[in-house]
């Protein structure tokens, strides 16, 4: 009898639109104050001309057009675009590869998965610091290693040559972050059903032949996500930028964040900096439509 009447008690409950609004209504307000009223103040103070202390004076959409005639706006906005092609042509099968070649060892799998996961629980802030002494033209870990294989030549400032600079970046991000999504593709690797691996491996679908037939065909869903994942990432980077480089040399580095940051920190200039932040959430969700465009018609995994 107690169990019904407290089974009885649960659906009264559940089917109480209070007690929904208890759950929901706490997680809306924070969304509300914390995204969505950001988000309309910047729209609001994108144009206006606000050096963040004097009245803001409406001046319609002249920061978007100064944004798009900026040299170096331009330049953080390139790179960006090179972000998002790295992360996603480079650093992507690089990740399939590694959870696939991982998924594959007997002995010491939860070594390697703790050991390529652990860049990912650092802070930007300490990967930052650590590799900028690791690209150190003397002290360097990377200078020293071609200075002991012979390749002297090779040795570089990294991070204070304008060629050299940025993808030292797409690097240090890269190691910060492939663990991270390698451990999303192993779990979707190891959630394949074991009937369907047999039946590939019957049919003859062995070694890479079941990798390119049955592995990544059905994990095509988690490599989407991360995909996903990787270009939002790369929209909105900013603090592996300005802890490595500040955007230098010579503004080489500069990202939309870096330099969206700079424009209201160090040049007081609020407006055209909100400006720049709306044109970096138009093309996120630019690069977003665009991806969810490609993929829409890709045949979705059914186990």
């Amino acid at each position: 009898m107690t169990e019904r009447k407290e089974e009885a008690a649960i659906n009264k409950v559940m089917r109480n639109p209070y007690a929904y609004a208890l759950f929901v209504v706490p997680a809306l307000l924070l969304y509300i104050t914390f995204y969505v009223a950001p988000m309309f103040s910047s729209l609001r103070y994108s144009v206006t001309s606000w050096n963040g202390i004097n009245e803001a004076t409406f001046n319609g959409f002249s920061n978007f057009a100064k944004a798009f005639g900026d040299e170096k706006f331009l330049v953080a906005l390139r790179n960006n675009i090179y972000f998002v092609l790295f992360s996603v042509f480079m650093q992507i099968p690089i990740i399939v590869l590694i959870a696939i070649i991982i998924s594959g060892v007997r002995r010491f799998l939860d070594f390697y998965k703790t050991t390529v996961f652990l860049p990912s629980i650092l802070s930007t802030a300490i990967v930052g610091i650590v590799w900028k002494f690791i690209y150190h033209p003397d002290a360097g870990l990377v200078n020293q290693i071609l200075r002991a294989v012979g390749l002297e030549s090779w040795t570089r400032g990294w991070l204070g040559e304008e060629h050299f600079a940025y993808l030292a970046i797409l690097i240090t991000n890269a190691w910060q972050w492939t663990g991270f999504y390698v451990v999303l593709v192993l779990a979707a690797i190891f959630a394949i059903p074991k009937e369907m691996q047999e039946a590939g491996q019957i049919d003859g679908a062995v070694g890479w032949r079941k990798v390119r037939y049955i592995t990544v065909p059905l994990i095509r869903p988690v490599i989407l996500v991360i995909t996903l994942l990787s270009i939002t990432g790369a929209m909105k980077a900013m603090d592996i930028v300005y802890i490595m480089t500040a955007g230098g040399p010579f503004g080489s580095s500069e990202v939309m964040g870096t330099y969206m940051y700079k424009q209201a920190y160090s040049m007081s200039q609020f407006g055209y900096a909100n400006a720049i932040s709306i044109v970096i959430f138009g093309f996120t969700c630019l690069l977003t439509l665009i991806f969810h465009l490609f993929t829409r018609r890709l045949e979705e995994v059914e186990y």
